[in-house]
């Protein structure tokens, strides 16, 4: 395995992530993001608060970088699709954050900036 891989993968694997700050997105108080890494593919799944089930998809891109495409089904029923950008990071306390630029594809328009925060045992 790549380096760059068991970096992000060793950051990111089994993880939950919670909001630390979403000011223009659906996911805030309550939405737990799962993520699973394998090689240069990482996928999770993320629900709670407005989000009844999402789904995410995507790889590796650098170091410390990943790239997703994201779908969820709300709790009003809509059906939403996006991409994002993120950077893994860690935090004073040593917990892992994530840092995403991200975009709607279909459902919404607009997008933002978002950062989570590991959930820790």
């Amino acid at each position: 395995m790549d380096i760059t891989f068991s970096q992000v993968s060793e950051r990111l694997n089994d993880r939950r992530f919670t909001v630390a700050g979403n000011t223009h997105g659906l996911s805030g108080t309550g939405t737990v993001f799962h993520y699973h890494v394998e090689g240069d593919a990482v996928w999770g799944t993320y629900q709670g608060g407005r989000i009844r089930i999402g789904n995410q998809v995507g790889r590796v891109t650098g170091p410390d970088t990943i790239e997703l495409l994201f779908h969820c089904l709300t709790t009003e029923g809509e059906i939403l699709s996006g991409w994002s950008r993120g950077t893994v990071g860690v935090d004073h306390a040593g917990r892992t954050t994530l840092s995403f630029v991200w975009g709607w594809l279909s459902g919404a328009t607009g997008g933002g900036e978002s950062s989570y925060v590991e959930l820790v045992a």
